[in-house]
């Protein structure tokens, strides 16, 4: 009998084991599949102004690429667009040059972890995909009416009133919704931005201290 009994297989144990390996293998399943989720892309924007790859809301269709990638809490992106965004918002919309606007977010730091900067520039894409006419009236509406840094921000209902100011009030869910909050994390990310404001003229990369020189050269 003893002998019967060594050679009979433990099933229980062996069920155990199994389970416990089928769990490992969905739990690890899941940890890929949430970092995954966590570093895709997200939601591109549906807007014929809005270039899915590179994020670039393009106003214009000049010979020369002017490229603008702009933090909505950044004082100096402030100062960039007093000093040169009308310019070369004007010689767009005259077809002198082709404006690529890039709404792209390095200072949630500074907003009292409100993510001010992700959510301005992901209400930038809403109001580009719902209106796109009104996007250029908004991006300047949001410099006009800039929080300090280390303040909270703007909040989500503030972003909705300003757009819809610009007339761009269907974006307002969208705004809520955080549509395209992802989209402005892999955008930041995949122009290696590290800060702004960062300009580029026809895939130059140009140094601050050449920009007077180089955009007085396109807008005067």
């Amino acid at each position: 009998m003893a002998a019967a009994a060594k050679s009979n297989t433990n099933w229980f144990a062996i069920g155990i084991s199994i389970a416990v390996v089928v769990v490992l293998v969905a739990l690890g399943g899941l940890v890929v599949f949430l970092n995954s989720q966590a570093s895709a892309p997200g939601t591109a924007p549906d807007s014929a102004i809005v270039n899915e790859e590179t994020g670039a809301i393009t106003i214009g269709e000049g010979d020369t690429e002017v490229d603008t990638f702009v933090d909505f809490m950044c004082p100096i992106c402030s100062d960039f667009e007093d000093a040169y965004g009308g310019a070369l918002q004007d010689a767009a919309a005259a077809d002198e040059i082709t404006l690529n606007l890039h709404p792209i977010s390095i200072l949630d730091r500074y907003s009292q972890n409100t993510e001010f900067s992700t959510r301005a520039a992901a209400s930038v894409y809403c109001v580009a995909a719902e209106s796109p006419d009104a996007t250029v009236d908004y991006f300047n509406l949001l410099f006009e009416n800039q929080p300090a840094e280390n303040s909270t921000g703007l909040t989500d209902d503030e972003l909705a009133a300003f757009a819809e100011q610009a007339g761009a009030g269907s974006a307002a869910e969208c705004i809520a919704d955080g549509t395209y909050k992802r989209f402005v994390t892999s955008q930041t990310n995949e122009h290696e931005i590290q800060g702004t404001p960062t300009v580029e003229i026809d895939g130059e990369r140009i140094e601050n201290s050449e920009l007077d020189a180089r955009l007085g050269e396109i807008v005067g």
